[in-house]
């Protein structure tokens, strides 16, 4: 498995900064190996900007939270995201978490996990 280094801090932030403001729910989200499910919602706040994925029947309908930092590129004529991520390290992220998606820990571990390509630190745990 490869490791993508990157500050946690900024896998908050959307590398394509004309993302931001961008209506993305719907769209079809496509891991390095293959489509791993929809977007649900997305927010693009200041330093804070997500997606939460539905992956559907791939994984049992669980949904997780992906951090803008993740997005390589945005396909809008295809309406796909690409994400520099498996479908094993999304399976394997945490379930998105209703209750503490705004937790500076929840956020802090998924930034850690997503940040080191994946089986980081889990503060959620």
């Amino acid at each position: 498995m490869s490791i993508h280094v990157s500050s946690t801090s900024d896998i908050w932030r959307y590398r394509d900064t004309s993302i931001s403001g961008t209506s993305l729910v719907g769209y079809r989200i496509e891991a390095l190996d293959g489509d791993i499910g929809k977007v649900d919602d997305a927010d693009d706040g200041v330093g804070s900007s997500y997606l939460i994925v539905d992956t559907g029947p791939w994984i049992f309908g669980k949904k997780v939270m992906l951090p803008a930092g993740v997005i390589e590129r945005v396909d809008h004529a295809r309406e796909a995201v690409f994400v520099n991520r498996t479908k094993d390290e999304i399976k394997n992220a945490p379930e998105f978490d209703e209750d503490r998606f705004e937790d500076d820990d929840y956020r802090s571990g998924l930034g850690t996990y997503y940040g080191l390509g994946g089986g980081g630190y889990r503060a959620w745990e």
